[in-house]
C-alpha cells in the first residue's frame, strides 16, 4: 500500500513537471520569485514548487475595439470617432514587468492621442484626412508602447459621428454641391453639342463650296471643250472647202442661206449686209446664165394681197423700220428657196 501511495505521488510530480507550451503562445516564469525565463512553443520542464508560470502571453495580432472617443475639432466642432486599433505583443518580459495593465493603457493612451491630432485639425479636414489620422496614431502609439512590449501594427478610423446639425448643414452642402455639378455638365455638354453642330455645319457647307467649285470647273472644261470641237469642225469644213475649190456663185447661194436664218429669228432689229443688193444680182446672173428662168426677186405683177407670214419679232408695239426690215427678209427668204429650187441645189 505504501509503494502505491509513493508511486502515485512520483506521477503527480512528475506531471507537474511537464509543461507543454502551444503555438502562438509564451510562458514567462519566475523562480523564488523573480524572473527566471520566456518560454516558447514546446515542451519544457519547471522545478516544482520553486518554479512557477506567473503569465501566459498569446503573440498573435489582437483587434482592440475601443469605445467612440469624444473629441473637438480646431473650429470648435465636437463630435465621436471611433476607432480599431491592432497590436502584437513582441516582448512578452516587458509585457508582464513594463505596465500593470497593458491593454487598458493602450486605450487611454489611444483616447488622449486622437484628441490631439484631431484638436490641430477642423472640421473639413478631419473628414477627409482620414490617412493622415491612422497614419500619425500609429507612429505615436508605436513610439510610446515600446517599453510595455507591444508593437501596434494599425489603426483605423471605423466612424466619424458629426453633430446633428451639422449633418443637416453637410446634407445641404452637399446637395448644393451636386446641383451645381449637374448644371456645370448641362453646360458642358450643351456647349459641346452647339460646337459640333456649328463644326458640322462648316464642314457640310465647305464640302458643298468645294462641290460647287468642281461642278462650275467640270462645266467650263466641257464648254472649253465644246467650242474647240466647234472651231476645229469649222477648220475641217474649210479646209475641205480649199481643197473643193467652190465657186463664189455657191459661197453667195450660202451667205444667202445665212441670211435666211437669220430673218427666221426673235432679234427686234436685222442689220442686213451692204452687199445684200450685188449677191441677189449675182443669183439672177446665175440663174439665166442657166436658162431656168427670171432671176428678178420682185414679183411686179398685183395678184390678191397676199398673207403676210406671222413674224413672232413683230407686234403692235414695233417700229417702222423694223416692220420693213422683217418683210424684206422674208422676201428674201422666199426667193432664194425659189432660187435652189430652180437650180437644184440642196439645202
Amino acid at each position: 500500500m505504501f509503494v502505491l501511495v509513493l508511486l502515485l505521488l512520483v506521477i503527480v510530480v512528475l506531471m507537474r513537471m511537464i509543461c507543454i507550451v502551444p503555438q502562438g503562445h509564451a510562458y514567462v516564469t519566475e523562480m523564488l520569485g523573480q524572473y527566471s525565463g520566456t518560454w516558447g512553443a514546446g515542451l519544457h520542464f519547471k522545478i516544482p514548487i520553486v518554479q512557477r508560470v506567473i503569465k501566459k502571453v498569446s503573440l498573435k495580432e489582437q483587434v482592440l475595439d475601443f469605445p467612440p472617443q469624444p473629441v473637438i475639432t480646431k473650429d470648435n466642432v465636437t463630435m465621436t470617432i471611433d476607432s480599431v486599433v491592432f497590436m502584437k505583443v513582441q516582448d512578452p518580459k516587458l509585457f508582464v514587468y513594463g505596465v500593470e495593465n497593458p491593454l487598458s493603457g493602450l486605450q487611454n493612451l489611444s483616447a488622449t492621442t486622437l484628441r490631439a491630432i484631431i484638436g490641430d485639425m477642423e472640421l473639413d479636414q478631419t473628414l477627409t484626412s482620414r490617412d493622415q489620422i491612422n497614419a500619425r496614431m500609429q507612429t505615436t502609439l508605436d513610439v510610446a508602447t515600446d517599453p510595455w512590449g507591444i508593437k501596434v501594427t494599425r489603426v483605423e478610423i471605423k466612424n466619424i459621428q458629426p453633430p446633428k446639425e451639422i449633418e443637416e448643414v453637410m446634407t445641404k452642402q452637399m446637395r448644393a454641391e451636386r446641383e451645381r455639378r449637374q448644371t456645370v455638365l448641362e453646360a458642358q455638354a450643351h456647349q459641346e453639342a452647339v460646337v459640333t453642330r456649328a463644326k458640322g455645319d462648316q464642314q457640310a457647307k465647305v464640302i458643298a463650296a468645294q462641290a460647287e467649285r468642281d461642278a462650275q470647273i467640270a462645266l467650263a472644261e466641257g464648254k472649253a471643250k465644246s467650242i474647240d470641237l466647234v472651231y476645229e469642225a469649222e477648220a475641217r469644213g474649210i479646209e475641205r472647202l480649199n481643197r473643193a475649190q467652190v465657186s463664189e456663185g455657191v459661197l453667195k447661194l450660202k451667205g444667202l442661206d445665212a441670211l435666211k436664218e437669220v430673218s427666221n429669228g426673235r432679234a427686234t432689229k436685222i442689220f442686213m449686209p451692204s452687199d445684200i443688193t450685188q449677191a441677189v444680182s449675182t443669183l439672177g446672173v446665175v440663174s439665166e446664165s442657166l436658162g431656168i428662168g427670171d432671176a428678178t426677186p420682185v414679183d411686179h405683177s398685183e395678184p390678191a394681197a397676199p398673207k403676210a407670214p406671222v413674224d413672232p419679232c413683230i407686234s403692235e408695239e414695233s417700229s417702222a423700220t423694223t416692220v420693213g426690215a422683217a418683210a424684206t427678209g422674208h422676201q428674201i427668204a422666199h426667193e432664194v428657196q425659189s432660187s435652189y429650187g430652180k437650180l437644184g441645189v440642196d439645202q
